[in-house]
């Protein structure tokens, strides 16, 4: 690993920049952030993490000034990226953007604004502008919609990766983000589950530059199969209640017909049911209980309505 640094001794807000072959745009990408950040009332840093580009990225990143530079020889995922990227952040406020130009960088110091009064800023795209549209909408759609049932709260894009957040929060919960692509979606999920407050502003989202390294299929599982470990992790009875209800009220209903057709006798399936309904409800218990005595001692208190505090 190799690192160059833009130093500051106080500064209000990192930048955190995953680049995994990005050459030919990065240098107006960067320019563009600076630009928006120089012209705002904010102090701040760019963190580039470069996650083993091998198209010449590397190269260009160092002949750009004004930028900790972070470089690994092997690909991490940008999930890991981010995490890197945070951690090394100065800053109480953390952004986390991408350097295809597909986002609004130059809006950056708006979305820093809006963040007064809440945890975390998420820009919800007002397009959908990704490759593999007619498998990637309904199923963002669908992964949403789960989402939002578990956490009880509308999400208007659950995977965007143009976000403002507070370090303090967020640190508790980089432990539990994935390298891959749902690192944003966890990231989501986290602040939701154990009450911090999310606010989304609409975004323009143009075409990226470059090729994307989404994979349609694996990437779609695994935001699913992230958002249901998330609830897991943090409110399992939501998941596995409605289960319980479910198969106890048709024992009931089961009975019931059992005694009117069968002269009060139980068949087997019936307490076949029952059990199962039980088992459930017994695993929702102990996964809850689980959770509740597993929470850490200390936790960072959510932010202050705005104007308050």
């Amino acid at each position: 690993m190799t690192e160059s640094t833009a130093g500051s001794s106080q500064i209000d807000v990192s930048i955190v920049l995953p680049v995994y072959n990005e050459k030919g745009h990065l240098r107006e990408e960067v320019d563009r952030i600076a630009a928006a950040m120089d012209a705002s009332e904010f102090s701040y840093e760019i963190i580039v993490i470069d996650d083993g580009s091998n198209d010449g990225s590397g190269e260009q990143l160092r002949e750009i000034s004004g930028i900790r530079l972070i470089q690994y020889a092997d690909n991490r995922g940008a999930g890991a990226a981010r995490k890197i990227g945070t951690h090394q952040a100065k800053a109480p406020i953390v952004v986390w953007t991408d350097v295809d130009m597909s986002y609004p960088n130059g809006d950056i110091p708006k979305l820093v604004r809006e963040l007064d009064g809440y945890d975390q800023v998420v820009g919800a795209r007002t397009s959908e502008e990704g490759t593999h549209k007619l498998a990637r909408v309904p199923a963002k759609w669908a992964i949403r919609g789960l989402a939002q049932y578990l956490s009880g709260t509308e999400i208007p894009d659950l995977n965007s990766g143009f976000r403002a957040f507070r370090k303090e929060v967020a640190l508790q919960f980089l432990n539990l983000i994935p390298d891959g692509f749902s690192h944003v979606t966890t990231l989501t999920m986290a602040f939701l589950s154990n009450g911090y407050s999310v606010k989304y502003i609409d975004i323009p989202y143009a075409k990226r530059a470059g090729k994307s390294k989404f994979h349609w299929y694996a990437d779609t599982r695994r935001y699913a199969l992230q958002v249901i470990r998330m609830m897991l992790t943090y409110d399992p009875l939501r998941i596995f209640m409605p289960w319980a209800v479910l198969l106890l009220g048709i024992g009931f209903v089961k009975l019931i017909y059992d005694f009117l057709t069968k002269g009060f006798r139980v068949g087997t399936n019936t307490l076949l049911i029952f059990f199962a309904g039980f088992v459930v409800l017994l695993v929702a218990v102990l996964a809850d209980l689980i959770v509740q005595v597993s929470k850490p001692p200390y936790e960072v208190d959510p932010a202050p309505a705005n104007g308050s505090g």
